[in-house]
């Protein structure tokens, strides 16, 4: 499977990450799965993946704060990120960072269909 592009899931709540990452699975992405900010801040140090689905209402580091981090290495620049939010003033105040925002709820085909497209481009 290690020819598949790598995803991120940064998503604290259990039911949505699964479900997130089902869709980005079966879309064509390896997915990784991480709960909070600190654990995600430590595997961005470490990896690049091709697509992040980022929370921005997690616990230990703010999804903004992980957003500020990869748009300011260069090293993202091919990353995609998807905002996956409830809170949609901070959506839209984030939204020039961020390649898609999505407010919640998302559905899996909603997302599989998304993460399809950008597998593509």
């Amino acid at each position: 499977m290690t020819g598949f592009p790598l995803a991120f899931v940064i998503e604290d709540y259990m039911d949505q990450a699964i479900v997130f990452s089902k869709a980005l699975e079966m879309a064509g992405y390896r997915v990784e799965t991480i709960l909070d900010g600190a654990a995600a801040k430590q595997r961005l140090n470490e990896v690049t993946p091709a697509l992040i689905v980022l929370d921005l209402h997690i616990p230990k580091v703010t999804g903004e704060m992980l957003l500020q981090q990869i748009r300011s290495e260069e090293r993202f620049r091919q990353t995609r990120v998807v905002l996956a939010t409830a809170d949609n003033l901070l959506a839209e105040r984030l939204r020039p960072m961020a390649d898609l925002t999505l407010l919640k709820p998302i559905s899996f085909v909603q997302l599989n269909q998304l993460a399809q497209r950008l597998l593509t481009h």
